[in-house]
């Protein structure tokens, strides 16, 4: 077995324990404790696991401390999203449409992202952007069109 193997094994076991400790509340708050549940989580997001990159990248936008936490769940999700996963892509498209004190709220990024979740199966995104398409936002046009197709595929998707 190579090295690298073994390191990624223990990458991969220590990230699995620090997701089942998650569920007990009183070791979350110890700071020695959850320092090294965030190491694992983020170790595993540096190496590229879609599922610790969308976890660790939720836990940072809601729960991080300062700006730079939420810039890098923000990057984070960005990168789930690119590797397929619907719900980052769906946090994607409601940061963009809330804007926030650095960028605009910003439609064609927010349906742009809601139509890859909805895509990946998301039916909330399907039903968000057919919305806003019925309604419009800044920097989009409504289109009626677009609204009834993606109201049909959140009927499909079982909203």
């Amino acid at each position: 077995m190579s090295p690298e193997f073994l390191w990624r094994l223990r990458a991969r076991l220590a990230y699995a324990v620090a997701r089942r400790l998650m569920g007990w509340p009183w070791l979350v708050r110890q700071p020695r404790a959850w320092q090294w549940m965030q190491g694992q989580f983020s170790r595993m997001a540096n190496l590229g696991d879609v599922a610790a990159q969308s976890f660790y990248g939720h836990l940072l936008l809601f729960r991080g401390q300062g700006f730079g936490a939420r810039e890098e769940g923000l990057r984070l999700l960005a990168l789930a999203a690119a590797g397929g996963d619907a719900k980052a892509a769906y946090q994607l498209g409601v940061q963009a449409l809330q804007g926030s004190a650095q960028r605009q709220p910003d439609g064609a990024a927010a349906a742009h992202h809601w139509a890859r979740a909805a895509e990946a199966g998301h039916p909330l995104a399907a039903r968000r952007l057919a919305e806003l398409y019925r309604d419009g936002a800044e920097g989009l046009a409504a289109d009626a069109g677009q609204a009834e197709r993606y109201q049909a595929l959140a009927a499909r998707l079982g909203l």
